[in-house]
């Protein structure tokens, strides 16, 4: 791999470099040669001006149709117009000042070219500002070298277009491509000889090689096949190394006892549990059993019933003398899952107290926040194993906490943690006497489709409940443009009161609190979709928009406007822990009409009483993030309503996502949605780590086929030769995969 660890700046110089590393992520030889085309522009083909994103990067093919300059401020200022054709639909380009000269030269009608900038609407057309351009039509007087190049490059074949940015167009990062390719005669296949030669695949140096400079569709449709195959492959292998490794370990074996504190739960229960409750119930308990580690992800749409199956895995680990914990994201979560798990148990929830249940157990909350005495008094309980379940936050994870015997462990919500949590608070098994690693239940209320849970939780095995519990309420949802029909969202707080008056509640959502820097709450931004964003260029939008609603100003402006003399209140993660779940019992509790909050409750928060959620400038919020939010409505008998409020263009990708989310309450559906609008990179939890993917070429939703026979012979590789030692190219694909901090990131299950 030596000429792919090239430094890019030896071969590049140090501008081209720079530009490639600070905005695209590319250091080395190896980095730009895995950064492959997004599509192939033919000879003679025009890109369909009708069907561009507004607000995204993009480059196209196409041809001037006519230009001419208009003079302003009596003469002082000039503007050029060119209007771009397809032949059916038109874009119009925009330059200012003494940047007209030149493409007013070149721009003539007839000529052809590439252009590239970011799409926007002025006056109802589409209009790129100041793009770059590329000749593709050799005029051989006014052709320089590298626009000499192009033409020739493009005379015969197909013309890659790769994923660009503002800083560096297309045609020179195929310019940059061209000087390493020879480098890709000597990249190391890591796929096993005969597994190549039995599925009819590439070797690697050709399909590199024919990904950047393909002579045909079938040289591009081949050469994917290849990269596919490796991408799948290699990060298969390591999560089979992993499950390998986890099977390795010892664990106590906490199998059903008959008899005891879950007999007692069970048979106080006041409802049925669904048929999907008892059969994942069942899975986990055989998990229990065994004398290695449960290592189980557990996903079910939001009010599926995760926590009532959690419990009675944690109680069936008590009866066997042994402790669980339950790690939350959040102190607001926490405190929630404290609540509803000693409402659900009753007295069984004060094990060795007075008036408690004789098979009882002791229940703690452990928080950052707590007061001393308290904090002691739960630690003592945990070190002596008088408490039987803790629910906590990272608080759980620090050094002091020790436990009796910890046997399970609990995540709630896995992708708000990093991996180093879940693994200290995993160091705390066993007893003092003997470390076991616990057995581990990761909940999540995003659906996953099937191959990205193959995909990102490949280390686990996977149980879904789908099945809502009985008694809940479907949810309306509706998108309310703010800016195109303002009459809409005086109707939106009009719902909201008749909501109250019928006497029910209601939630107000906004992306920020209110009390920030102006500079932060300028950027103050979505989560999870940041990176995807970044590369789609709505971020760039953002920047001419005004900065997103906040809690604070929309809590003053309701209660004197539309929602006054309504009880409304807020709720954010910078208030103080105290005050926070102040607020949260007093709306539990009905003493409140209308919360507005940040996304703190967008998991776990449980009030059946509220039906009625507005989240406003919704289009800052992700997919998945919107179906969690909404989850928190009609939870009890009465019917829930979503509106989703956004100033974005009917156009935009934007809105397309947010009448998605309107559309379907199917949380694997709009996974899938999710995940077809953002780059497939950031599937494998980039924001949690912060990194560039590893997926540049798999699909994860398309390749269903590919991931199942890549997962097929990884496990089948590592059986046979767990340390790779017989495959020393394979090692360097998974070494290089897996740098310490990938490592980590891989381990998110």
């Amino acid at each position: 791999m030596a000429a792919l660890d090239e430094p890019l700046k030896k071969t590049l110089g140090g501008t081209t470099a720079k530009v490639l590393a600070d905005h695209l992520g590319l250091h080395t030889v190896g980095d730009l040669l895995h950064h492959y085309p997004r599509r192939y522009a033919e000879r003679g083909e025009l890109t369909r001006l009708a069907e561009l994103p507004l607000d995204e990067h993009v480059t196209v093919v196409a041809q001037v149709a006519d230009a001419r300059v208009h003079r302003f401020n009596n003469g002082r200022g000039q503007r050029l117009e060119v209007n771009l054709t397809d032949g059916s639909g038109r874009l119009q380009l925009v330059f200012f000042g003494k940047g007209v000269h030149k493409p007013h030269h070149d721009l003539t009608p007839g000529r052809r070219g590439m252009f590239a900038g970011k799409v926007s609407v002025f006056n109802r057309k589409l209009q790129l500002a100041h793009p770059d351009y590329q000749l593709l039509d050799g005029d051989a007087e006014a052709a320089d070298a590298e626009q000499t190049a192009a033409v020739d490059a493009f005379a015969g074949r197909l013309l890659p277009i790769y994923p660009a940015c503002q800083q560096i167009s297309s045609w020179k990062i195929a310019k940059a491509v061209d000087a390493v390719l020879p480098s890709a005669a000597e990249a190391v296949d890591p796929l096993p000889a005969a597994l190549r030669e039995g599925r009819g695949l590439q070797e690697l140096p050709e399909a590199l090689t024919a990904i950047h400079r393909p002579r045909s569709k079938a040289d591009v449709a081949a050469a994917r096949d290849r990269l596919k195959w490796d991408e799948a492959f290699v990060l298969q292998v390591a999560l089979a190394r992993r499950r390998m490794a986890e099977t390795q370990l010892p664990a106590v074996p906490r199998p059903v006892t008959a008899g005891g504190v879950l007999d007692a739960f069970d048979a106080r229960l006041p409802f049925e549990l669904t048929a999907g409750q008892r059969k994942v119930s069942a899975e986990i308990f055989d998990d229990l059993a065994r004398s290695h580690p449960m290592h189980r992800l557990l996903q079910g749409e939001v009010g599926s019933g995760k926590t009532m199956v959690a419990l009675r895995a944690m109680l069936t680990v008590v009866d066997s003398g042994g402790q669980a914990a339950m790690l939350a994201p959040t102190e607001v979560l926490a405190q929630q899952h404290h609540r509803s798990i000693t409402e659900m148990m009753g007295d069984l929830a004060e094990g060795g107290m007075l008036g408690g249940a004789e098979h009882g157990t002791k229940v703690v909350l452990l928080t950052g926040s707590m007061g001393a005495a308290a904090r002691r008094q739960a630690l003592l309980d945990l070190a002596t194993g008088e408490a039987g379940l803790v629910i906590g936050t990272h608080a759980l994870i620090e050094d002091k906490v020790t436990f009796h015997d910890l046997g399970l462990v609990v995540v709630d919500e896995q992708h708000r943690f990093g991996v180093e949590q879940r693994d200290a608070l995993r160091g705390k098994g066993g007893t003092l006497d003997e470390k076991r690693t616990p057995h581990l239940l990761v909940m999540t209320a995003t659906p996953i489709p099937r191959t990205v849970a193959m995909t990102v939780f490949g280390d686990l095995e996977t149980s879904v409940l789908d099945q809502l519990p009985a008694g809940r309420s479907p949810i309306a949802s509706h998108v309310v443009p703010a800016r195109d029909k303002p009459h809409f969202l005086t109707r939106a707080w009009d719902r909201v009161r008749e909501e109250v008056a019928s006497g029910h509640q209601a939630y107000v959502v906004c992306p920020r609190i209110g009390d920030e820097e102006e500079g932060a709450a300028a950027s103050g931004r979505k989560g999870g979709r940041a990176a995807a964003e970044e590369e789609s260029g709505d971020a760039g939008a953002e920047a001419e928009r005004r900065p997103p609603l906040a809690v604070l100003d929309v809590t003053a402006q309701l209660t004197a406007g539309p929602l006054a003399g309504l009880r409304v209140a807020a709720l954010h993660g910078r208030m103080h822990p105290d005050d926070k779940d102040a607020v949260m019992r007093r709306f539990a509790a009905g003493e409140l009409d209308v919360l507005v909050a940040t996304t703190v409750i967008e998991v776990g928060v449980n009030v059946p009483n509220a039906t009625a959620m507005v989240i406003l400038d919704a289009d800052r919020f992700g997919v998945s993030q919107l179906h969690q939010l909404r989850g928190r409505v009609g939870r009890g008998s009465a019917p829930g309503l979503c509106l989703l409020v956004t100033e974005m263009p009917e156009a935009s990708p934007a809105r397309a996502r947010l009448g998605a989310v309107a559309s379907t309450l199917d949380g694997f559906e709009l996974s899938r949605i999710d995940l077809e609008q953002r780059r497939e990179g950031d599937v494998l939890g980039q924001a949690q780590s912060g990194m560039r993917s590893s997926l540049r070429m798999l699909a994860v939703i398309e390749d269903e086929e590919i991931i199942e026979a890549a997962r097929g012979e990884a496990t089948a590789v590592v059986a046979e030769d767990p340390e790779l030692a017989h495959l020393p190219e394979l090692r360097v694909a998974l070494n290089a995969l897996l740098d310490p901090e990938r490592e980590g990131y891989l381990d998110k299950g």
